[in-house]
């Protein structure tokens, strides 16, 4: 857990120098501040919770189903011909790679790559479901058989060998490593200087691509982020009490303007909070979905990222509040990628 308001403070400062990724998912959201109990579940628990032996309580592990279900509003993005079917990439003699982005810009950066080499192919950026993909496609064991075809050919040739990647976004991968390689020393030098100097940014840059204990690969190393203070808050069914969820993010500079628009509004008993930042692998995390832990996931919200305009401050805020500047679901695609 990352609570000092320094480290937040600099890290969003190093994560905005990068075009603004901020923006979150669905309708706008009441936050709170939770004066108490735990970090997950509450009193409109829908399942069943048994008390672990160290006393706190456990909720029963989720099935597949509903680990699909959970995932199923999340889009990721990939390189697709006009009939979607996905571009599979060499990069190297012995593999053959299937990219999905959890930022539809570096997957269209990716699309116009591939467009100046292959000028003649017909390339789009298309959405997909990452709850439909996932276990046929990127969770652990996942090996899908898919039809390969060479550029403009209607035949092709099956295969198992294809590598599926899901790739963050590059901000929020070098996030999490600077959360886990920044100290209590670092935090001294911020206070001692009171900005964040071209010095430190640059060691604290350098620190974090060196010496993070994780979220060191480029792929399939998913960062999602939380604070454990945010709570949102959804109507109950049929007009019952309202329900409060965990917002999870998949992007930091997202959340951290979530955070700093709420406390900008929030009572002035609370406005000097801290926020609590956890961190967590996507993977781990919905590995530890399925088994059963204190964590109440199915009162968990995953945000995806929205991109909006680099550089406007009201388009951010905008987004930071709830309302994205685009729906990437609207194109999202089925549960297969077609022939690839």
């Amino acid at each position: 857990m990352f609570s000092s308001k320094y480290i937040v403070t600099s890290i969003f400062f190093l994560l905005s120098l990068a075009t603004s990724n901020a923006g979150t998912f669905g309708t706008r959201a009441v936050f709170a501040v939770p004066r108490g109990g735990g970090l997950f579940g509450g009193k409109n628990d829908e399942v069943t919770k048994t008390d672990a032996p160290d006393g706190l309580p456990e909720y029963p592990a989720m099935t597949k189903e509903e680990v699909e279900a959970w995932l199923d509003h999340i889009p990721v993005f990939g390189v697709t011909d006009d009939k979607g079917q996905g571009v599979v990439l060499r990069p190297d003699n012995d593999t053959s790679v299937l990219y999905f982005f959890i930022s539809p810009i570096m997957a269209n950066n990716t699309m116009n790559q591939l467009k100046a080499t292959s000028p003649d192919m017909d390339l789009r950026v298309s959405a997909f479901s990452l709850g439909k993909i996932w276990f046929s496609m990127l969770g652990d064991g996942a090996r899908k058989e898919v039809i390969l075809k060479a550029p403009g050919s209607e035949e092709g040739s099956p295969s198992s060998g294809v590598e599926y990647r899901l790739v963050p976004d590059t901000r929020d991968l070098l996030g999490a490593r600077m959360l886990l390689t920044m100290n209590p020393e670092d935090q001294e030098k911020l206070k001692e200087k009171g900005e964040m100097t071209p010095e430190i940014a640059q060691e604290a840059i350098q620190k974090a691509m060196t010496e993070s204990p994780k979220f060191n690969a480029t792929y399939n190393e998913i960062p999602v982020f939380l604070i454990s203070q945010m709570r949102m808050q959804k109507p109950g069914d049929e007009g019952g009490e309202p329900v409060q969820l965990l917002p999870m993010y998949f992007s930091l500079q997202n959340m951290v303007s979530t955070w700093q628009q709420f406390m900008s509004q929030a009572p002035a008993d609370v406005q000097g909070t801290e926020p609590a930042i956890n961190l967590m692998s996507l993977h781990e995390m919905i590995d530890l979905m399925q088994k059963d832990c204190p964590i109440d996931f199915r009162n968990v919200l995953l945000i995806p990222s929205t991109p909006v305009e680099a550089g406007s401050a009201s388009d951010a805020a905008t987004a930071a509040g709830g309302t994205p500047s685009v729906k990437p679901m609207n194109s999202m695609g089925g549960s297969t990628l077609g022939d690839l």
